[in-house]
């Protein structure tokens, strides 16, 4: 009998090597590789298999390129407004998507809405490797979702073989996984959820769909860095890779991270109720108080969310300071901006900040460090609290102010101020370098600032 083979794989990046060495020279990682034993039916069933790619037409030599037959994807609307927006239009048939987030970010709950609406009309599977059958239909029950009792299949299996077999004999085209790192497969070694298990399962699944037009969804667990867990192999592997992030409140944010069908700049927004994953067509409600009274402290702006245009509220609170130091505290917002936005106000304005200060931002929602562009709202607020003055709610003010006091201009800003003059903001403050002649038939007072002075001069 021949001896197994003897192989190192690495638990980052799933590559494999001859003999174990302290670091990955493919990822860098540092103690990462696990020994493995394969036998040799397994290594060369599962070499046989890799040979027909990933997709599963491999070979037939080269063709010239009008030779080949150009296929549009064909993409069927899903009925949950936020995921087609996400997908640019639907879900594209034959596809394999992995979508992931964190525990309890709503990843079930959302394909569990998915697979019920794509039951009506097509033969559809959700396969649970980590719960009950009766657990996934007491979720169907309480979210009270419309789906075909005659076309909605339900399995609960860890074998990738056993569920092939079970979209083979029931005609399956549309299935739901969950989740990748839960199921195993005879063409590989390791316990589930290793690389080795989690590229040759994803293979196995990929091949299957793609020879058969299946659309698959797989869904993912994420490691502490919120990044897919497993080899980054199964990110090439499939079509699409979406992800939910997790707000401090019942915002749920839906990304494509890559997408073969289509781009990737569009974001979802997702509300978690009673009912499950609900979209939100006008985000911007969300994110501003509604609140009727006139307070200092709050301010209005526009961020950027993918090529997504958000309407936020950013609040202010500053009190005087009972301890040697004062306090920072910032809820959603980048605590080095803060610092250099308030260096800033004492260098070329002169303002003595000796107060405990508070920043929140409205419905939740975390602002990246990247996004500049709330610069002049934060200092607006800041100063708004501090002197003890109201900014109109009816005003919004964007754009970013650099260390040397000059307001410098902000990426896509008509569309911006377009946002703004739709939602009935009459007064809109933004860069000089970002004011365009198409801004003013708008029905809002377009106000060009080109330093924090001119601001301060402004608002006083």
């Amino acid at each position: 009998m021949a001896k197994p083979k003897i192989t190192f794989v690495c638990n980052d990046c799933g590559s494999d090597f001859p003999r174990w060495m302290g670091q990955c020279t493919d990822c860098k990682a540092w103690n990462t590789l696990v020994e493995m034993k394969i036998s040799p039916s397994k290594a060369k069933a599962a070499n046989n298999k890799s040979l027909s790619g990933y997709a599963g037409g491999i070979g037939g030599g080269s063709k010239k390129i009008n030779e080949i037959e150009s296929l549009d994807a064909e993409k069927r609307a899903s009925g949950i407004g936020e995921l087609d927006r996400v997908l640019c239009g639907g879900v594209t048939k034959g596809s394999v998507n992995i979508i992931s987030g964190d525990p309890g970010a709503g990843k079930t709950t959302l394909l569990s809405d998915l697979v019920a609406r794509m039951s009506a009309d097509t033969a559809s599977l959700y396969c649970t490797a980590e719960e009950s059958l009766s657990q996934f239909k007491n979720r169907v029950d309480r979210l009270k979702l419309d789906y075909n009792q005659d076309n909605l299949f339900l399995l609960s299996e860890t074998s990738v073989e056993a569920i092939i077999e079970e979209l083979e004999s029931n005609q399956i085209k549309f299935a739901v996984i969950d989740s990748i790192q839960a199921v195993v497969t005879d063409n590989a070694n390791g316990s589930p959820g290793s690389p080795s298990q989690v590229k040759s399962a994803a293979q196995a699944l990929t091949q299957y769909c793609k020879q058969n037009d299946v659309t698959m969804f797989l869904i993912a667990h994420v490691n502490k860095n919120n990044e897919i867990a497993g080899p980054q192999t199964l990110v090439h592997i499939v079509d699409a890779l979406l992800h939910i992030d997790t707000n401090d409140g019942q915002v749920r944010t839906l990304r494509a991270n890559k997408n073969r069908f289509g781009d990737i700049d569009t974001v979802g927004i997702f509300k978690m109720t009673e009912r499950g994953m609900t979209s939100v067509d006008n985000p911007s409600e969300i994110f501003l108080s509604g609140s009727s009274t006139e307070s200092p402290g709050s301010t209005i702006t526009c961020i950027r969310k993918g090529n997504r245009n958000l309407l936020l509220e950013i609040q202010c609170l500053t009190t005087e300071t009972e301890a040697e130091f004062p306090q920072r505290v910032c809820v959603g917002l980048n605590m080095n901006r803060i610092k250099m936005l308030t260096g800033i106000l004492r260098k070329h304005t002169k303002t003595k900040i000796y107060h405990d200060t508070f920043f929140n931002i409205v419905g939740g929602l975390k602002i990246d460090e990247s996004e500049t562009c709330i610069d002049l709202a934060l200092v607006t607020a800041l100063l708004s609290s501090l002197n003890e003055f109201i900014m109109p709610r009816s005003t919004c003010i964007m754009g970013e102010l650099s260390l040397n006091g000059d307001v410098r201009p902000i990426d896509s800003g008509v569309p911006r101020v377009k946002e703004a003059a739709q939602h009935g903001f009459t007064e809109i403050y933004i860069p000089h370098r970002n004011y365009h002649k198409s801004m003013e038939g708008l029905g809002a007072r377009i106000v060009p600032v080109k330093t924090i002075h001119e601001l301060m001069t402004l608002i006083s």
